[in-house]
């Protein structure tokens, strides 16, 4: 991504929204559907700027890689763990240990071979060990969002199944989530294709619109923890090693 955009995620992501209330999804699903040992071993695939390590650290030790030396620097920072480099699918860390599970947030769409990335990821977890991703979904919205965060692809259930599979990984759970925001969210693209306009998504809102964000998007964990959702802007997917 642009070095600004790290910029502002680092600066952003404690608060923001979008952040916030996608940590709190996916600390949901991993406390309900992932059963992890004690003292499980955790990777996060391409940290960013670290803002889902306090979040993943509850459940175990964490690890994480990141390719982007300003970004790297900044999740050191913040979190007080040595960052790896490392790129996928061919320049993971070498490391004596498999882990648990590994989150992969918001990371294959950046991939240009994202099976091949599954593969490289799976063969890093104990048998039985888990990875979650999340990726935005439907190609159809493309927009200037992707542009900016140099996204090579949007997301079909379909497309991400493959990519599990392809990497020897059983699918346990896949939906879309980001449902309750997304006819706002379809609106606002159309309209933005409609009038060639659209800037930067990720600055934080005023203090209430961005708390009434948080709560409306993160009231989607409470139903993920039951049934997958129909739709949404983006998917989540928990895939086993056998």
């Amino acid at each position: 991504m642009d070095p600004a955009v790290y910029t502002r995620m680092a600066d952003a992501e404690a608060d923001h929204w979008w952040f916030a209330a996608r940590r709190q999804i996916v600390a949901r699903l991993i406390a309900d559907r992932i059963a992890l040992p004690a003292g499980s071993r955790i990777l996060e695939a391409g940290c960013g700027t670290g803002g889902n390590l306090p979040m993943l650290a509850s459940f175990g030790r964490v690890q994480a890689f990141e390719p982007d030396t300003a970004a790297r620097a900044i999740a050191a920072r913040k979190s007080g763990l040595h960052i790896q480099p490392g790129a996928l699918p061919d320049q993971l860390p070498d490391g004596a240990e498999d882990f648990h599970l590994i989150a992969a947030l918001d990371v294959l769409e950046h991939v240009e071979q994202d099976m091949a990335a599954c593969r490289a990821l799976a063969q890093r977890l104990v048998p039985g060990g888990h990875l979650l991703v999340t990726v935005p979904a439907y190609p159809a919205l493309w927009s200037h969002h992707d542009d900016l965060h140099h996204h090579r692809r949007r997301y079909g259930k379909a497309r991400l199944r493959e990519a599990l599979a392809a990497a020897g990984l059983t699918t346990r759970f896949l939906s879309f989530f980001n449902t309750l925001l997304f006819p706002a969210a379809v609106a606002k693209r159309l309209l933005d294709r409609a009038t060639g306009s659209g800037g930067d998504d990720d600055r934080l809102p005023s203090p209430w619109v961005n708390e009434a964000l948080r709560c409306l998007f993160a009231a989607e964990r409470h139903a993920l923890s039951r049934t997958p959702l129909p739709f949404g802007l983006s998917l989540v997917a928990i895939a086993r090693r056998p």
